[in-house]
C-alpha cells in the first residue's frame, strides 16, 4: 500500500530535486537483417527498426503523463553494425550507407540517439571490424542521431593495442570532420574496456548477442535527490552519509522499475534491466560534482575526492539492487565533465585535471567522459589516455571508457559549446610528454593474472 507521505515524497523529487528517468532504450537484434546485398540489408534494418520502435516515443509519452515522471530521452540500441554489415560492406563508405540508414529510422520512430554504430576488438580486429573504424569520422559527420563505440580491451583478453592505436587516429579525424560544431562528432563516439550487453546511455549503447531479439533497458537518474537527501544529514557521520544514500538510490530506483514494467508491458516487450546510474545534467542542482561537495569537498578534485566517489558508487548500487531484480548496464554515478556544473566549475578552478578524473575512474561507473581538450593534440597522446583508461578498467575488472573531444581551432582557456545534455566544456590541459614509441609497438597487452593459487605439496603422511 501507497502512503500519501512517499506519493508527496516522489512529487517533491520530481518537481525541486530534478529526479528523471534518463532514458528508455530499447535494445533490437539486426542480426536477422543481413541480406544477400547491402541495399537489401539497409532495407531490412530500416524496416525492422521502425516496425519494433514505432510506439516508443509515444508510449514513453503517455507514460510520463501518467505519473508525471520526466523521460527525458527515448533511445533504441542495436546489434553492433561490424556485425551485421560484415558480408555486405566492402568499404568504409559502405558502413555509412548502413549509418545513414540507422539515422533516416532513429528519424522516423523519433527517437533522441540510436546506439549500435560498433565493433567489439578487444582481442583483434578483422577486415569489417577496421573498416566499421575507419567509417566512423564520416558516419557521425554525416548522421545526427547515430552514436558509435568499439570495445578494445576486457579482463579475459587483454588490451588490442592497434585498435587503441587506430581510434586516436579515428578521434582526431571525427573532430576535424565536425569541427565547425566544436568537433560534436567525437560526443558521440566512446571506447570501452569490458562493455556491457545492455548499457541504455549513449554514446556507448549497443544490443550485445548474448540479448534477446527486442528488449526495454531503462536508465535512471537523479543526483538533485541525492544532494538534496544529504543536506538534511550535513555533519553526520559516515555510517548516517551511507545510510542516507541507501535509502535515497533505492527510492530513486523504484521510479525507474515503475517506468520499465510499464513500458514493457505497453510495447509487448520483455523487460530488461534498469541502469542505476547518478547521470547529472547541466542544470544547477542536478550534479554529481555537488553531491561530493555536500559530503565535505570544497570543489571535485579536492583530496579526499577519490575516496568520496568510491563510498558513493557503492551507496547507490547497494541501495538499487534492493529496489529491482535485475540491475544492469554502467550502474554508480557518472562524472562527465560537460555534463555537470560543478564538474565544469571545478576545472575551471583548477581543482579537477585529466590525472585526477583518471584516479576517479577507478572507482566510478564509467571513465573519461566528455573532455575536451586541446585540438592540435596528437593521435598517439590521444591513444595514450584511451589505453590508460582501459588498463584500469581491465586490471579492475570494471567497465571504464573514454569520450574525448579534441576541439579542432581551440585551446587552454578555451570553451566548447555542444548544447543539450551535452552541455559546454573548457579545454582542458594535456601531458605534454611523447608516448609514441609505446604507442607504436603495436599488438596485443595480455590480460592480468587475477589470482594466483599455490599448490602446497606437504610430505607424504608416514605411518605410525
Amino acid at each position: 500500500m501507497i502512503s500519501i507521505n512517499e506519493v508527496i515524497e516522489t512529487n517533491a523529487m520530481i518537481s525541486r530535486m530534478n529526479l528523471d528517468v534518463r532514458t528508455i532504450t530499447m535494445g533490437i537484434s539486426l542480426l536477422d537483417c543481413v541480406g544477400g546485398t547491402l541495399k537489401e540489408t539497409c532495407d531490412n534494418i530500416y524496416n525492422k527498426i521502425t516496425m519494433k520502435a514505432k510506439d516508443l516515443v509515444y508510449t514513453g509519452e503517455e507514460i510520463s503523463k501518467k505519473y508525471g515522471i520526466p523521460i527525458v530521452n527515448k533511445r533504441i540500441s542495436v546489434t553492433p553494425i561490424a556485425l551485421v554489415g560484415g558480408s555486405v560492406c566492402k568499404t568504409s563508405d559502405d558502413f555509412v550507407e548502413i549509418a545513414k540508414t540507422l539515422d533516416r529510422a532513429a528519424d522516423k520512430v523519433g527517437v533522441n540517439f540510436i546506439g549500435g554504430y560498433s565493433a567489439l576488438v578487444s582481442k583483434s580486429m578483422t577486415k569489417a571490424d577496421e573498416l566499421l573504424i575507419r567509417s566512423i569520422p564520416k558516419a557521425l559527420a554525416v548522421t545526427g542521431k547515430v552514436c558509435s563505440s568499439v570495445n578494445t580491451g576486457s579482463t579475459k583478453t587483454g588490451i588490442n593495442m592497434d585498435a587503441v592505436k587506430l581510434i586516436g587516429e579515428i578521434v582526431l579525424e571525427t573532430a576535424e570532420l565536425t569541427k565547425d560544431q566544436d568537433s560534436i562528432g567525437c560526443a558521440k563516439f566512446v571506447v570501452f574496456c569490458n562493455a556491457p550487453d545492455d548499457n541504455p546511455f549513449m554514446a556507448g549503447a549497443f544490443h550485445g548477442v548474448t540479448e534477446a531479439d527486442c528488449i526495454i533497458n531503462v536508465g535512471v537518474s537523479g543526483p538533485g535527490v541525492v544532494k538534496a537527501a544529504l543536506e538534511a544529514v550535513r555533519g553526520e557521520n559516515f555510517e548516517v552519509l551511507c545510510e542516507t544514500i541507501k535509502k535515497t538510490a533505492f527510492k530513486i530506483t523504484r521510479v525507474g522499475q515503475l517506468v520499465a514494467k510499464e513500458a514493457s508491458a505497453r510495447l509487448g516487450v520483455p523487460f530488461g534491466i534498469i541502469d542505476l546510474s547518478l547521470a547529472p545534467t547541466p542544470a544547477v542542482g542536478d550534479s554529481v560534482g555537488e553531491i561530493l561537495e555536500e559530503i565535505g569537498l570544497e570543489f571535485s578534485g579536492a583530496p579526499g575526492t577519490t575516496a568520496a566517489l568510491a563510498m558513493l558508487n557503492d551507496q547507490v548500487k547497494k541501495g538499487g539492487v534492493m529496489a529491482s531484480s535485475y540491475v544492469g548496464g554502467l550502474s554508480g554515478a557518472f562524472i562527465p565533465v560537460s555534463e555537470d556544473q560543478r564538474m565544469i566549475d571545478a576545472v575551471e578552478a583548477g581543482a579537477l585535471t585529466i590525472e585526477k578524473l583518471e584516479a576517479m575512474t577507478c572507482v566510478c561507473s564509467v571513465g573519461l567522459d566528455m573532455l575536451a581538450i586541446p585540438g592540435d593534440t596528437k593521435a598517439t597522446t590521444i591513444s595514450g589516455i584511451i589505453a590508460d583508461e582501459m588498463a584500469l578498467g581491465m586490471v579492475n575488472q570494471k567497465t571504464t571508457a573514454v569520450r574525448i573531444i579534441p576541439v579542432i581551432g581551440k585551446t587552454v582557456g578555451d570553451k566548447a559549446e555542444f548544447g543539450g545534455l551535452l552541455g559546454y566544456a573548457p579545454i582542458m590541459p594535456v601531458n605534454q610528454y611523447s608516448c609514441d614509441a609505446f604507442i607504436n609497438r603495436g599488438g596485443r597487452i595480455p590480460a592480468p593474472i587475477h589470482s594466483l593459487s599455490l599448490i602446497h605439496i606437504s610430505e607424504p603422511t608416514r605411518p605410525y
